[in-house]
């Protein structure tokens, strides 16, 4: 019976090479973990309030780019989910309390987004719309439903859930904003976070952060 080629020999090989590089990347894929992004000092993003009498600074970043989406097993663009990451430091000598706060995203058109629940994220992500006027950076392909445990965790895990912001340190964690229905860009957009109270049960001022020196989908006014 004729021996393999010393050629085939070596097709073979490369083939088998190529299918092992191939199914560790999609092993990998598969498994991946979300984790939480590193918050810096709230001061230190370009959107950001900072009431300097109060010594409490709110920030936001927007995760609507791939490179930043990146870190999401989930793909929340496709589904009309825009994620907010908020950081908030206090640079005061007492806590601030979180328990009691209030997010909204308010549009150039006054149009009023309050945050989507875990629920919600979870209904969206599972019977996606393709109906979206929001006008993404990226493009999103046909649109699947499902969700499965890791995606589930992933949302539990993302979300802004501090209690509160102790005295010279900084919370951070996302907030989902559905921007499926939106007609337009982000420009001119807001971010407006109420309810942060002192130790002393007082509220703070509100905090609103334009979103116009992002980049991506906030052009600059």
């Amino acid at each position: 019976m004729p021996q393999p080629s010393a050629l085939l020999l070596r097709i073979r090989k490369n083939v088998s090479l190529i299918l092992t590089i191939a199914m560790l990347s999609i092993s990998s894929v598969a498994s991946k973990e979300f984790s939480m992004p590193a918050a810096k000092p709230a001061a230190t993003y370009a959107a950001h309030d900072q009431h300097s009498d109060e010594k409490v600074t709110v920030a936001v970043d927007l995760y609507d780019t791939p490179e930043k989406a990146n870190i999401f097993s989930a793909h929340y663009a496709e589904a009309g989910m825009l994620p907010i990451f908020v950081v908030v430091t206090n640079d005061g000598d007492q806590p601030v309390v979180m328990t009691g706060m209030k997010a909204e995203l308010v549009t150039m058109d006054r149009s009023k987004l309050a945050p989507a629940t875990v629920d919600d994220i979870y209904r969206r992500l599972s019977h996606p719309s393709p109906r979206n006027n929001y006008p993404l950076p990226f493009p999103t392909g046909k649109i699947k439903g499902g969700v499965n445990k890791q995606t589930l965790g992933e949302i539990k895990r993302s979300q802004f859930e501090a209690r509160a912001v102790e005295p010279h340190s900084t919370q951070a964690g996302f907030i989902f904003f559905d921007v499926a229905d939106l007609s337009g860009t982000l420009s001119g957009a807001r971010f407006y976070l109420t309810g942060v109270r002192d130790s002393n049960g007082n509220e703070l001022m509100y905090f609103e952060v334009p979103l116009g020196k992002l980049n991506s989908s906030a052009k600059p006014d």
